[in-house]
Formats: C-alpha cells, sequence, structure tokens
C-alpha cells in the first residue's frame, strides 16, 4: 500500500496550532502535528472499528534544535507506510521552521538514508 501527498492546510485547536498532512489511499490519513504535546499523530480504525493512533514523539534541546526521539505504530498498521508519513511529516516540520536536529529513532534515521534529500540531512545533527 502506498500512500500519495495532496494536500497541506493548518487547524487552530485553541491558542496551539495543529499542522495536518493529508494523504489518501483508498481513505484519508491525517498526520496532525501536536506542538504543545511535542508530538505528530495519525489517528487510524483497526478492523473492529477501534481507535488506534501512531506516534512520532520529539523533545526541544534547544531554541532551534529538537531530537527525534521515537516513532510507534500499532502493530496491525505496521508495513503500510506510515511511520515513513510521520517521519516525511517531521522532517518538512525542520525544514519549514529552520530547525536542527539530532535523530535518536533508528526508524526516522532510516527513513533519511531511504530519502536522501539535501534538505533533510543538512538539518541533521550528527
Amino acid at each position: 500500500m502506498t500512500f500519495r501527498q495532496f494536500s497541506r492546510f493548518i487547524l487552530l485547536s485553541g491558542n496551539c496550532p495543529v499542522r495536518s498532512y493529508s494523504l489518501h489511499s483508498n481513505g484519508v490519513l491525517k498526520v496532525e502535528h501536536d506542538r504543545r504535546n511535542l508530538r505528530f499523530t495519525v489517528s487510524l480504525r483497526n478492523s473492529a472499528g477501534d481507535a488506534e493512533h501512531a506516534v512520532l514523539r520529539y523533545t526541544l534541546t534547544g531554541e532551534k534544535h529538537v531530537d527525534l526521539v521515537s516513532t510507534v505504530v500499532p502493530e496491525t498498521f505496521r508495513g503500510r507506510g506510515v511511520a515513513a508519513l510521520l517521519s516525511k511529516a517531521a522532517m518538512d516540520f525542520l525544514v519549514e521552521e529552520s530547525l536542527k536536529a539530532h535523530v535518536s529513532c533508528w526508524y526516522i534515521k532510516k527513513y533519511i538514508e531511504e530519502n536522501p534529500r539535501s534538505a533533510y540531512k543538512d538539518l541533521v545533527i550528527n
């Protein structure tokens, strides 16, 4: 299953802007960037109709520095590009905000290696 980006927009949730990245593949997946809780989230429905969440977490390590800490995808949704979608949203956030990042998460490291955009690699702190 592959996902293609088709739109980006900003939602306002209280005083905290939440950026959403909408993608489609027989439906819509939306990555929400929750700046207050320092995470990117995709809400998913499993076969029983229950809500599950894939999450990429980060921490602020300085005024213009973050640490991309972890990516967790529910087991039933692994291998479908959800972690890549979260990683792309996080990396695009770094580019848009001119941030530098230490990458602690093994999956995000893999994503950057497999998507060798200079805009991404220039933002990674070794």
